[in-house]
Formats: structure tokens, C-alpha cells, sequence
């Protein structure tokens, strides 16, 4: 079935990113650490250690990433945190399953991430062994406990609190959960509106924790729109490729409420700790005006199979289109790298339609100011 495709679904960018960052000034370049946490949009490769069926760890994905080969990134390239890290000047942190990640490189920060994976442990179970938001903070709990033996509690601590830290989840408990199947459990035991409090709620769980393991600057980009991708316009779509009502309606429930819950953990905290960026706006840009940024589609997936090439797995045997810059989505779920770069572009520099209460080079240079 289209649903159990391996990934943790998440155009929408059920995105969420933590920031924070230490600039020297006088010095050539930005001293920070760099967190990954959330579902395949941003997982660079830990499950490729996993016995699960999420993986992107076969060709054609990686087709256009610098060594051409497939590195576990749900992308034909680069990914968001990728890109990010360019724009920091620094390289993409490691997956903290590779063996790489020891020594100095412990110092760079690490990517926790996972696909498959929601705000609720019982997202994505049909992926078996992957690594859910409670022990991808448990990880940085241990991964903290490792550099307290190299370079000590007080360094550790300052490393932390002014790391860069990316989260991104919360589109799998709609599309890998309560819409994963007709009737599904949660779809029982909640209305829509009343299963958006619940992960709102339980996603304000997670993100406390994350303010108490020592994040401080950290941006949330909530669900892109969930029923205009390839997967959803071949399962639920209409007839003419119209954008799934039911699912475009979960995320218009969700993303105000997840914009008011970080405004009210700032208020609590008496900082503006969390970001909020508005992803969902930043997709609807080049899904309901491809040609303005340079896309011939953004209805069709590069790679894929069936309507819309939405769906099945990406994989050799695939439909693969000859020039993914014309595409605004790689596969049935995740955008091309060119559509990462545009969402990049508007979390570093967009207004606040797209970042709420700033954008990530207004705290780089207020926390630059700082130091």
C-alpha cells in the first residue's frame, strides 16, 4: 500500500527548529554547535544504522549530492539542515549513529533525527526500528554526558546553550497516523480538532525538554500543506489534482495552534527561545505558483510511480525525471533540494509571515551583538 512508503512523510514540513548560536566576534568564523532533531526532512542518515524499512540508502536518491551517492538524506541532494550549515559556514553535522562522530567532531554538534518518526510514539510503528522524539532527546542528554568528558561541564554547557539546533516533525502523526489508514486508532479515539490539541499538547512536552537540556534559540517550523503533495494527490486528491481537503484542513488547524503554543513557552520564559517558522506559507509559494520559482510541476514527484508519480518507494525501478531542478518535490513526499533551498532562503532572510518573531540571520546577529 502507497501509505506504508518509508519516509516520515513530512513535506509539510512539520518542521521544528531549535537555534542558537556563538559568534566571536573579531574571529574569522562563527563558533556554534549544530542539533538536528525530527522525522526524515531533516534525517541525514541514522537510519541508515537501523534495522527499518525508512531508509534512503539506495540510488536514485543522492543522485545529485556532491558524491552522487545515497547517504540516507530523503532528497536527490542536499537537505535543509545541509543547507543551513552552509549558510553558517560550517559542514553538515553527523548523524549521532555514525561511528565518525567522536573526537573534535563531537564539538561541531550532531543530527538526532529520524524518518518515520512523530510528535507521538505511536507514529510510525509500521517502520519498526526507529528513533522516536523521546530517545532522540535522551540521545542529546547522552551525547552532553560525552562532551562533559572532553572538554567539561561549563564549556558543555555554554556549547549548548548557544548551539544551533533544528527540529523538524509533527506532519507523520497526520499522514503515518490518524490518516495512515481508514478508521485508523487515533481517528477512533479523536475528532481532528481535538487530535491537534493533543499533539500541541504533547508537542509542548518535548520542546520543554528541550529548554531544560539547554536549548535556547530554537526555530519550529510547523506542517507544510499536507495534502498538496504527490502521495496524498494520487490516494486523496481530486480529479483534477486539487489538494486533499481533509488533510490541507489539518494543517490549517494545526499551524496557528503550534504558533501560539511557542508564543506562550516565550512568554513563560521571558525570551524569545522559540521560532516559529511558517513553512506551510513558504510551500504554498511554489505549489500554487511553480513557474514563478522556476518549477515546470509541483503536482508531479521527479521519482515515484503511478498518478502524479505519488506513489509506492523511490527506487530504480522508478519513473526519474532527467532534471530535478523543475520539480518542486524529489518524491511522493519530500520537496527536490532546489524547493529545500527556497525554504532555506525564507528561514534565513523572510519576514515575519514566514518567521515569527525574526528571522535566523536577525539572531545571528543579535546573538553576534551579544558575545
Amino acid at each position: 500500500m502507497a501509505m506504508s512508503f518509508p519516509t516520515s512523510l513530512v513535506l509539510t514540513f512539520g518542521v521544528l527548529l531549535v537555534v542558537g548560536i556563538i559568534v566571536q566576534q573579531g574571529e574569522a568564523k562563527a563558533i556554534r554547535a549544530f542539533f538536528v532533531f525530527g522525522d526524515s526532512l531533516v534525517d541525514s542518515g541514522n537510519n541508515n544504522y537501523l534495522a527499518t524499512t525508512a531508509r534512503a540508502d539506495s540510488l536514485p536518491y543522492g543522485i545529485d549530492y556532491p558524491t552522487h551517492r545515497p547517504t540516507g538524506r530523503f532528497s536527490n541532494g542536499l537537505n535543509i539542515p545541509d543547507l543551513i550549515s552552509q549558510r553558517l559556514g560550517g559542514e553538515a553535522v553527523l548523524p549521532y549513529l555514525s561511528p565518525q562522530l567522536r573526537g573534535d567532531k563531537l564539538l561541531d554538534g550532531a543530527n538526532f533525527a529520524s524518518a518515520g518518526i512523530g510528535i507521538l510514539n505511536d507514529t510510525g510503528t509500521q517502520f519498526l526500528n526507529i528513533i522516536r522524539m523521546y530517545r532522540q532527546l535522551d540521545y542529546f542528554q547522552e551525547y552532553q554526558q560525552r562532551v562533559t568528558s572532553r572538554i567539561g561541564v561549563a564549556k558543555t554547557k555554554t556549547l549548548v546553550n548557544k548551539a544551533l539546533v533544528l527540529i523538524t516533525v509533527g506532519g507523520n502523526d497526520f499522514v503515518n497516523n490518524y490518516y495512515l489508514v481508514p478508521y485508523s486508532a487515533r481517528s477512533r479515539q479523536y475528532s481532528l480538532p481535538d487530535y491537534v490539541k493533543f499533539l500541541i499538547i504533547e508537542f509542548r512536552k518535548l520542546l520543554q525538554r528541550v529548554y531544560d537540556l539547554g536549548g535556547r534559540r530554537v526555530i519550529v517550523t510547523g506542517t507544510g500543506p499536507l495534502g498538496c503533495v504527490p502521495a496524498e494527490l494520487a490516494m486523496r486528491g481530486g480529479t483534477n489534482g486539487e489538494c486533499s481537503d481533509e488533510l490541507q484542513r489539518a494543517s490549517a488547524l494545526y499551524n496557528p495552534q503550534l504558533l501560539h503554543m511557542l508564543q506562550g513557552l516565550n512568554r513563560k520564559f521571558g525570551e524569545n527561545v522559540f521560532i516559529a517558522a511558517i513553512t506551510g506559507e513558504m510551500h504554498t509559494n511554489f505549489i500554487t505558483n511553480p513557474a514563478a520559482y522556476g518549477f515546470t510541476t509541483s503536482k508531479v514527484a521527479c521519482c515515484g510511480q503511478g498518478p502524479y508519480n505519488g506513489l509506492g518507494l523511490c527506487t530504480t525501478l522508478s519513473n526519474l525525471c532527467p532534471n530535478r531542478n523543475l520539480y518542486a518535490f524529489w518524491d511522493p513526499f519530500h520537496p527536490s533540494e532546489k524547493a529545500n533551498k527556497l525554504i532555506v532562503n525564507q528561514i534565513m532572510s523572510g519576514s515575519i509571515r514566514y518567521m515569527n518573531p525574526m528571522n535566523l540571520s536577525t539572531i545571528l546577529a543579535l546573538d553576534a551583538s551579544k558575545s
